[in-house]
């Protein structure tokens, strides 16, 4: 997803919505709506079960059910739709802390290999300058090879 303008505005005012009193706010209205909804489809229930009792189907109930329908569907769907964006909110926000984790984690990374590699330059400059000293007297003889009698002295 691109990082734009109008999103990060919306996160933050969800981010705002859901601090404080919004979360109340919210399970009150999801209360209320459920509710509500639940009142519709109750209705319908009764509509229909006049509709099979009486044997016909009257045009007011047809058109009060068709209604009762209407709104029933589209306060479901308004609730799917503020669950589905409740979920993609707190995974956008989970993804955001990841990635700032991810990229702190990466860049002490660097940080521990870049003193690593400084650690390696010391060693190698320690070893060329181990390397150019003369080698003492008894590491000759250990080698085998003949010193001089003015160095074993």
């Amino acid at each position: 997803m691109e990082k734009t303008p109008i999103r990060k505005l919306l996160i933050v005012a969800i981010d705002q919505l859901k601090q404080g009193r919004g979360p109340l706010v919210a399970k009150t209205v999801a209360a209320t709506v459920l509710v509500v909804f639940s009142s519709m489809l109750y209705s319908v229930m009764e509509i229909q079960k006049r509709s099979t009792e009486g044997g016909g189907v009257n045009p007011t109930d047809e058109v009060l059910m068709a209604q009762r329908l209407l709104e029933a569907s589209l306060m479901g769907f308004s609730v799917f739709l503020s669950i589905m964006v409740d979920r993609l909110h707190y995974y956008i926000k989970e993804l955001y802390l990841l990635r700032k984790e991810a990229e702190e984690a990466k860049r002490l990374n660097q940080g521990h290999d870049e003193g690593l590699r400084n650690l390696r330059m010391e060693d190698k400059v320690e070893g060329i300058a181990k390397s150019e000293q003369p080698e003492s007297a008894s590491k000759i003889q250990e080698k085998g090879r003949k010193v001089p009698s003015k160095i074993v002295q």
